[in-house]
């Protein structure tokens, strides 16, 4: 074991996290599911949706035979849907495939969807005390400030460098402890822009604090301004009811449940596409635009609300919908601007009166 590795072991043992949720009776399904929900979220913003998802489904075949609907929904407010989909999907071939045991090779769990090679090794180390790295964002940023690996970790790389130093002080024993201490590390001390150098176990060994410039690692990533696109949301109103329509499955929100979307205010080509007939409508309300921000983009949604005198029969060819009761609403999931807008409009509806 290098001074390295033995350091924070020691460091773990008598500091890391040892009582989360994931933590305890471990299963390949439970880490599984904490792992894939932490990617690029909080510990205090994850435990409370993995708990609703450990009781609703208890097992991965549980997960596998639930409709896709009720898996988004219990996912509305965690972002990055994707991982929510790659779910549904891998549960569904671990229950097929592989008769609801998780695969032991890290090359199956690799395969499986949502699951790159660092998680893989998360699983297959935490459960089965299987010797593999691990590289997060957590374990990233400790090892290049250690090493003071210079550029940005999203360059292949520097990521191949990353790795070969994180294979190099990974223990064959105690490596459950090992990984999940470098994820502590980064989140509890080596943090992103207040690193407690002076709390460091490997705070003599570490290169940036020799250096005396540990907030130089890692690289930063290449400066892009992000792009703003527009669109326009059509909310279709009756007797305490909206329309909302399921997106396609590629793409952003795919398979949650959305407002009608159209490119600019001139909003009649949706309204005509969807049947409404100008007669029908009591009301038409401009709200208060307001941004979103994906990895890539900036969205600005200006919101319509439309009142209708009647609930039209909206069936549509190319998409699923449903009429959304606001006071006893639908187990679906919800794109986050459509979750915000769904919260206030109570309070839009009362003012328009």
């Amino acid at each position: 074991m290098t001074p390295f590795a033995n350091a924070i072991l020691e460091w773990y043992d008598a500091y890391g996290r040892k009582s989360l949720p994931w933590q305890q009776n471990k299963t390949a399904y439970s880490v599984w599911l904490s792992e894939i929900m932490l990617q690029q979220t909080q510990v205090t913003t994850v435990i409370p949706y993995y708990e609703r998802f450990l009781e609703r489904f208890p097992t991965v075949v549980d997960l596998a035979n639930a409709n896709q609907d009720e898996v988004l929904h219990l996912w509305t407010g965690l972002g990055y849907y994707a991982r929510a989909r790659n779910l549904h999907k891998a549960a569904k071939i671990v229950a097929t495939e592989y008769k609801g045991e998780f695969p032991l090779q890290i090359e199956q769990m690799n395969a499986l969807p949502g699951i790159g090679r660092s998680t893989a090794a998360a699983i297959l180390s935490s459960v089965y005390k299987q010797p593999h790295a691990i590289l997060d964002g957590n374990v990233k940023r400790t090892l290049a400030r250690s090493f003071a690996v210079d550029g940005w970790p999203g360059q292949k790389k520097v990521e191949n460098k990353l790795w070969e130093i994180a294979e190099a002080h990974t223990p064959n024993s105690d490596v459950d402890k090992y990984n999940q201490a470098m994820m502590d590390m980064g989140a509890m001390v080596c943090t992103r822009s207040k690193p407690k150098c002076s709390l460091c176990p490997i705070e003599t060994l570490c290169v940036a604090n020799k250096q005396n410039n540990p907030l130089d690692y890692p690289g930063k990533k290449p400066k892009k301004e992000k792009p703003v696109k527009e669109a326009w949301f059509v909310i279709l109103h009756n007797d305490n009811q909206v329309w909302l329509e399921q997106r396609p499955q590629s793409g952003i929100w795919g398979g949650l449940y959305c407002f009608p979307e159209h490119a600019n205010e001139n909003i009649e080509q949706t309204l005509d596409k969807r049947a409404i007939q100008t007669k029908h409508i009591t009301s038409q309300q401009t709200l208060i635009s307001f941004r979103h921000t994906f990895s890539h983009y900036h969205l600005d949604i200006t919101p319509i609300l439309i009142e209708l005198s009647k609930q039209p029969d909206l069936i549509m060819e190319e998409a699923k919908g449903l009429w959304y009761n606001l006071s006893q609403p639908d187990e679906v999931g919800l794109a986050a601007p459509v979750k915000q807008l769904l919260e206030s409009l109570p309070f839009e509806l009362q003012s328009s009166i």
